[in-house]
This record gives structure tokens, C-alpha cells and sequence, in this order.
């Protein structure tokens, strides 16, 4: 099959969706042309790419003017927002919802499209459209190393947003375990929406002023093999604590490689954490998405509410978590090879055919 992707091409979590769907196209034999979305802004730098296909990557960049055809589906992998925007009448749009009101323009957005799949069957039963999973990155991988012995080490990644709860998980775990030098929590939270000074206010606040000498913050991590490191190196994830995901792919990506994770019970959590492979907490209530930076009341775009949790349900999640440390979790390691990109990019071209 001939097909266009339009799509970001960076070291972001879209990215990174991006990327592994383009590599399971050319590795499933497909003529692929690469459109990027911001050409100025293509960086690559994250993956771990040999040369041949650094080449086709390359190719299928500089012949995409050639996959501009009515007869040639198109796959752009974007949010709704800006989905209007197309290169061939027969797009087939890969999206991301992780609110809970869809608003008329998105609505409209969606049907436009000649199929919109979302990354969340909770985003997709909203929308009567259809639902394909993520996978986990094969770059993820045990290493085998020994880290931080004779201490549980907790992680938390992602932007920094009050949508994944951020402040309100660390300002919690520094309550539970703060300076107890038996425990220590690594933060991957920075957010490039912010500046420098903002990402520190926001720190501070966070901790309510206070210095912790076992709460690390470390800066943005560039490349998938970093970001493996880092995986491999906690025993207990915190980003499954969001208020409202299209997948969650931290929280996912730990809970794959045997680390235990703390989910919160909702939105697309629902598809891939169950009390099996997961600590589940129940939501306590919902929460206006607005939040005066990234969702903004009474938009055409991203309107509804995001899920909450209590101090105590956490605190309790977090105990029970700490209790598993030293077993490799067995069940979540299953979730590797139920979701793949192989299986994602079958599944989208089913669609398509």
C-alpha cells in the first residue's frame, strides 16, 4: 500500500507514536511518504536508528510531494485541532481526547475526516468512532542494571500540567515520605510550555516552600535510551495518577517493563490498567478541565471535566505498591505482548483497506 503520514517528527510523546508507526509501515513492506508537520523542528535524535533506515526515513521525507494524490490515503496523526488541515481527500485522522464534553466544532472535525480513530476507547465511545491501541516502544527494554539499593524509588514523568496532577502528587508523596532517606522520588516533569522561572515557581509551590533531600528533579530527557534508564531505575510510578490521558504512555511504558504502578481508575487508564497488573485508586469526584494555560473555559476545543483523587486513596495506593517492590511484575510484563505497534498499524491499515 501507498500511504502519506503527516505527522510531527520529534522526541515528544506524539513523536514517539509517530515514529513507531512509521517504522511498522516500512517494516511491513508499505511505500511510505513522511510529511512533517514543522519542517524546521524535525529532530529525530531520540530514536536509535540504523543506516539504512536513517536512508528510507530520508527518502520518504523527500519524495512526499509525490504521495500528494486523491487515489493515496493519507494518515495524519494529530489532534483534533488542526486536523482540518489536510494533504489527500481520503484522510484518516489518529487522535488524542482526554477530556469529556466534546464541543460541536470537535464533533464536526471528527466526522469530517473519512475515519477518526482515537487513542482511548473511553475518547472513542464519546465520539461513535473508532478505537485502536498504542503500543510499548520496543527501545523500552530491561537493562539489568542495579540502581538504588536498599531504597524504593518512585517516579513520576510527564509535563508538568494540573490535568496529570502533577504539584498535587508530589506535594503528597513529600508529606507521606519526604527527607526519609529509605524512600526517594525522581520527577521527569518538565514542561516546555513553561519558562524556566515559571517550571521553578511551580516547583516551589509544589513542595510548599520546603527543601526535600530525596526529591529529584532532572531536566528534559532527550533520547528513548535515557528515558529507558530512568524507567528502569524506580520500582513504583506515580504518572498513572493523571486526572484524564489518551493512553498515558510513562505510566504504560513502567507498567510493560515489571515496575508497579499507581492508576488512576479512569479515562483511557481503563483500556490497558486493570487490579492485576496495576494499584488502582477510584476517583473521588471531577474536576473543571479548565486552567487558565492549556484549557481554557468555554472553548471550541477541550471542554469538560477531569477526574480527582483523595490525599488518604493515594497514600494507601502508594503503601500497597511499596509492598510489591522486589517482585517483578508479571502481569504488566504481559501487556507487552498484547500491545504493540505492529498490532496498532494492522489494525489502522484494516481500517484504511
Amino acid at each position: 500500500m501507498k500511504i502519506l503520514v503527516d505527522a510531527p517528527i520529534n522526541s515528544l510523546s506524539l513523536g514517539n507514536v509517530s515514529f513507531n508507526i512509521i517504522k511498522e509501515l516500512f517494516e511491513k513492506g508499505h511505500e511510505v511518504g513522511i510529511w512533517p508537520m514543522n519542517e524546521q523542528n524535525i529532530d529525530v535524535s531520540a530514536y536509535d536508528m540504523t543506516e539504512d533506515f536513517q536512508s528510507k526515513f530520508k527518502e520518504a521525507i523527500d519524495s512526499r510531494f509525490d504521495f500528494l494524490s486523491p487515489d493515496i490515503p493519507s494518515l495524519k496523526i494529530w489532534h483534533l485541532n488542526g486536523s482540518e488541515n489536510r494533504k489527500n481527500s481520503k484522510q484518516y485522522l489518529y487522535t488524542f481526547y482526554e477530556c469529556s464534553k466534546p464541543t460541536d466544532v470537535e464533533r464536526k472535525l471528527c466526522n469530517s475526516q473519512e475515519r477518526t480513530i482515537f487513542s482511548s476507547s473511553c475518547a472513542a465511545s464519546q465520539f461513535d468512532a473508532d478505537y485502536i491501541p498504542l503500543g510499548l516502544d520496543p527501545e523500552f527494554k530491561p537493562t539489568g542494571k542495579k540502581y538504588l539499593e536498599g531504597v524504593t524509588h518512585f517516579g513520576l514523568m510527564g509535563k508538568f500540567e494540573k490535568r496529570k496532577h502533577t504539584a498535587k502528587i508530589i506535594n503528597t508523596w513529600v508529606k507521606k515520605y519526604g527527607n526519609n532517606n529509605k524512600y526517594q522520588l525522581s520527577c521527569c516533569v518538565t514542561n516546555p510550555f513553561f519558562k524556566s522561572e515559571e517550571m521553578s515557581h511551580l516547583i516551589n509551590s509544589a513542595l510548599e516552600g520546603q527543601r526535600y533531600n530525596n526529591v529529584n528533579f532532572l531536566p528534559f530527557l532527550k533520547t528513548n535510551q535515557e528515558v529507558n534508564e530512568f524507567i528502569n531505575a524506580i520500582d513504583i510510578d506515580l504518572t498513572g495518577l493523571s486526572g484524564g490521558e489518551g493512553w498515558n504512555l510513562p505510566a504504560f511504558n513502567s507498567t510493560c517493563l515489571g515496575k508497579w504502578s499507581v492508576v488512576l481508575n479512569k479515562t483511557s487508564h481503563k483500556d490497558w490498567a486493570n487490579k492485576n497488573n496495576s494499584v488502582l485508586v477510584e476517583s473521588s469526584g471531577q474536576m473543571d478541565c479548565a486552567d487558565g494555560k492549556f484549557f481554557a473555559k468555554g472553548g471550541q476545543f477541550n471542554q469538560g471535566v477531569f477526574y480527582d483523587w483523595n490525599f488518604d486513596s493515594v497514600i494507601s495506593a502508594m503503601e500497597t505498591a511499596e509492598s510489591k517492590v522486589g517482585q517483578i511484575n508479571t502481569e504488566g510484563q504481559k501487556l507487552a505482548d498484547k500491545f504493540t505497534y505492529s498490532n496498532t498499524v494492522d489494525k489502522i491499515l484494516s481500517l484504511i483497506s
